[in-house]
């Protein structure tokens, strides 16, 4: 389990660390770090097809999979914010990742002689060269140590804003979740801002304009991260719970196979007994824990089997609360399950939406709207959306309620899914689906893991990236199978069945949304929060 300290290691004194003050910082670097990121992401799969020259299908395909790392990557730094580092330490090592990231990029972009030679689209008897050799591998390490700096970036972020409030009072939890809230508002403020302004120079002056605003701006973050440091509170970390995990495991499998019926199986007499919260804000210790039952709960019983007085190796001896602590894990996956298909569906906006607008007449009057543009819609409904659901709906539903969350986080993310099933929805979707899962990942995940539970929001997001790669291949090879042609396939966006396709994504959805009920009318909350 986790401490909680100031950036000297020394104790972090309620009301003078965390708190509104300290999360601000990271509220406004997020609209920084958003900005640089989705500047360049939201038009990347323009840049691929153009300068360097993928089919559309390609061009897709390889901003899915440059997201999807990205993402990915998340529970990378979440890990190592959990287990070797802090949130604090592993922000500014991911800034500097991503900054070196975008200044390749903006070299290459610069440089004429670095990107593959020039050609007409337009004329059919100009063979248009895919970029390859050494401009390949720039092009694609520019990339990916972007997607590494992201995901760091991502993973602990968010979880570092979150610790800096008490969630031992009514208060602080209020303050916590709306946090989450105007984190996703600060991330659409970034986004903004990225897919109007910065698009728009990358399509009018350039593309290494574009970059180095990117570049210059994640540069700009980490100074005024740096401001927020004498009112941070930092979980100091203990070691990796994947260690935990893997242990407890092992162990119930091997008790299992070795004895399912024998004694040496017992609830644990020699164990720690389980905690819910962190109580202890005046000293840099661990905090105090609650003392419930030394009972292991009924749910999920083969893991039981990993408490004994006699274990075969003293590594493998495992306590009550580390064998609840695998529960809650288990417990969270299906929930995280669940929301992969409603990002697969937000990558359309990247990709092949994208492309749709590319080839439409975007000019309202002398203003000639940039097609990476077309993802304003869902972020001014998310800044709009963002204020009124914090200081109106919440405040309603909690007297409605008569409960401290109003709407439970399990109910959030449900009316997100249920938007998405519209396919057409994402703006109030997002508010619901990635605010709730940041603040169910968070608050239901064990102290000592909440920095790897929170980037499986992240995760999701990464594996529908993956899913819609997965998903456009096989369209085209079942369709390729039985029909004249493949739905997506060719050069030319106009002979693309793209309404099938979207189709098909609503069809999934509204499957989806049925498989989550399933698993969170199952589900009960470990938390006094909601």
């Amino acid at each position: 389990m986790g401490r909680i300290c100031k950036l000297e290691n020394k104790p972090a004194i309620r009301g003078h660390h965390g708190g509104m003050l300290a999360a601000s910082f990271v509220l406004v670097v997020e609209i920084l770090e958003n900005l640089a990121y989705l500047a360049n992401a939201s038009n990347l799969v323009l840049y691929l097809s153009k300068f360097m020259h993928f089919s559309p299908s390609g061009s897709a395909n390889a901003v899915t999979n440059f997201m999807g790392t990205a993402f990915l990557l998340a529970l990378l730094g979440g890990f190592l914010a959990d287990a070797f580092f802090t949130t604090y330490r592993i922000y500014i090592i991911s800034a500097a990742i991503e900054f070196m990231g975008l200044l390749l990029l903006t070299v290459q972009a610069q440089i004429h002689s670095l990107k593959p030679p020039t050609c007409v689209l337009a004329d059919t008897n100009s063979s248009c060269q895919e970029v390859s050799g050494g401009k390949a591998v720039m092009l694609f390490a520019g990339l990916y140590l972007v997607a590494l700096g992201v995901g760091g970036i991502k993973g602990s972020l968010p979880p570092h804003g979150a610790e800096q409030f008490d969630e031992t009072t009514p208060q602080g939890r209020k303050q916590r979740s709306a946090f989450f809230n105007y984190y996703v508002f600060c991330l659409s403020c970034g986004a903004l801002i990225a897919v109007t302004f910065v698009v728009w120079i990358e399509d009018n002056k350039g593309w290494q304009w574009g970059f180095g605003i990117s570049t210059a701006t994640i540069l700009l973050s980490v100074p005024l991260f740096f401001l927020g440091s004498p009112f941070y509170r930092n979980k100091i970390p203990n070691g990796s719970p994947i260690t935990t995990m893997f242990r407890v495991l092992i162990t119930a499998i091997y008790n299992s196979c070795k004895c399912s019926n024998s004694g040496n199986v017992v609830t644990g007499m020699h164990s720690s007994p389980f905690y819910t919260t962190d109580t202890s804000e005046q000293e840099c210790s661990n905090p105090k824990e609650k003392e419930p039952s030394q009972i292991p709960t009924e749910g999920l019983r083969i893991l039981n089997r990993a408490l004994s007085n006699n274990p075969v190796h003293p590594l493998l001896h495992c306590t009550v609360k580390e064998v609840e602590e695998v529960k809650i894990v288990l417990q969270i996956l299906p929930i995280f399950m669940s929301t992969i298909m409603l990002n697969c569906c937000l990558a359309q906006l990247s990709t092949f939406s994208v492309q749709q607008a590319a080839t439409m007449n975007t000019k309202l009057g002398s203003l000639k709207v940039p097609p990476a543009s077309l993802p304003v819609f869902p972020v001014i409904f998310i800044i709009s959306l963002a204020p009124l659901y914090n200081h109106l709906i919440i405040p309603l539903a909690r007297k409605a309620t008569k409960t401290e969350m109003g709407i439970t986080h399990l109910q959030r993310i449900g009316i997100g899914l249920v938007l998405y099933c519209g396919h057409g929805c994402g703006g109030h979707a997002d508010l619901f689906t990635l605010a709730g899962m940041m603040e169910f990942f968070f608050t239901e995940a064990p102290l000592s893991m909440r920095s790897l539970a929170t980037s499986l929001s992240w995760a999701s997001l990464a594996m529908g990236y993956y899913f819609s790669s997965v998903l456009v291949s096989i369209v085209n090879d079942v369709t390729s199978a039985y029909c004249h042609a493949p739905w997506l396939f060719g050069s030319n966006l106009n002979h693309y069945h793209l309404e099938r396709f979207y189709w098909l994504m609503c069809i999934l959805s509204c499957l989806n949304f049925l498989h989550y009920l399933f698993w969170a009318n199952r589900y009960k909350y470990r938390s006094t929060g909601p």
